[in-house]
């Protein structure tokens, strides 16, 4: 009788695990509106939305230290991810723009978070992101084969890896 229980509960587990994964795998941009005031991940205070920092602030901070950690800021998605929508690109004024990643990959955005104001928390760094790493976003974005084939040395960048990310006016 234990062996049959033992075997049930491994096939159970094992299918259970399989599916998940499965899940994982087929998983898209969570649904909404993205609305003034909706929240993704961390909920983001008034306090810290009014000490927001703009973009060119955070790239005049970086200038002087590679980090900024607990830091927020105000921007422009320009992009999300298509297929988790488990990063967002964000506007700077001069025209470039800069990678966001959710932390811990604990939360995902909808796609309807493209052309919104946002103000994100979390840490900011510069970093040299590989080409590999470079072309895997691309892919993702659903950029031509041209595009990423045009892909061909590291770049320099600024990386946000987000707590939370707050849509605003």
């Amino acid at each position: 009788m234990k062996r049959l229980l033992y075997s049930v509960l491994l096939t159970v587990s094992v299918l259970s695990v399989s599916f998940s994964q499965e899940d994982v795998q087929k998983s898209s941009p969570p649904a909404g509106n993205a609305l003034v005031g909706d929240f993704y991940g961390a909920d983001i205070s008034k306090t810290s939305e009014n000490k927001a920092i703009s973009v060119e602030k955070l790239e005049s901070d970086l200038k002087n230290s590679n980090k900024a950690e607990n830091v927020s800021v105000k921007g422009v998605v320009t992009d999300v991810c298509p297929k988790k929508g488990c990063w967002v690109s964000i506007k700077t004024e001069d025209g470039s723009s800069f990678f966001v990643k959710m932390k811990d990959y604990a939360f995902f955005v909808p796609t309807a978070l493209k052309g919104k104001n946002v103000v994100l928390e979390g840490t900011a760094e510069k970093k040299i992101t590989s080409v590999d790493e470079l072309k895997h976003y691309a892919k993702d974005a659903k950029k031509s084969k041209a595009e990423i084939d045009a892909i061909i040395k590291p770049q320099e960048e600024i990386r946000f890896m987000a707590d939370g990310i707050k849509v605003v006016n």
